[in-house]
């Protein structure tokens, strides 16, 4: 199935179309790749995750928990590092994953509170936490630049 963009008059200023840029960068059926790709990812990452938590025999068990180990601090900390070029980003945010899991790993030995449904739902609620500290400097950040101008 073919998709037809449609163009609109130039008298719109604000549209992309009249910007004198390349049209593909706006419109085409590549555009909404991504979020289709990020919603897939985020559904197997939840998978995962759920999977793990009750304690479901499946084969897709343990590649999906693995994901979701890799996918979850990682998107986070790929959040809060915005201003990296994108192979930084994410070899930075890839690191800090496995940097993550490693800890709550550690942390659970050293307490002898080892469990996989207690792994899962640490590394959950760091990469919740790293996320709202995120929204959080983000929405300050917009704050003091309105207090500015």
């Amino acid at each position: 199935m073919q998709t037809i963009g449609i163009k609109s008059s130039p008298s719109n200023a604000s549209d992309p179309s009249t910007s004198g840029g390349d049209e593909r960068s706006w419109q085409g059926p590549g555009r909404d790749l991504l979020p289709l790709l990020a919603g897939a990812a985020t559904t197997i990452a939840g998978i995962g995750a759920v999977l793990a938590l009750v304690d479901v025999d499946s084969p897709l068990r343990a590649p999906f928990t693995l994901f979701f180990l890799l996918a979850a601090p990682g998107t986070a900390v790929a959040a809060a590092l915005r201003g990296l070029e994108p192979f930084g980003r994410v070899l930075a945010s890839l690191s800090a994953a496995v940097a993550v899991n490693l800890l709550v790993a550690q942390g659970m030995l050293a307490v002898h509170r080892w469990s996989a449904p207690g792994g899962i739902a640490a590394v959950a609620a760091l990469s919740s936490l790293i996320l709202l500290l995120v929204l959080v400097r983000r929405l300050r950040g917009r704050t003091v630049r309105r207090r500015a101008s």
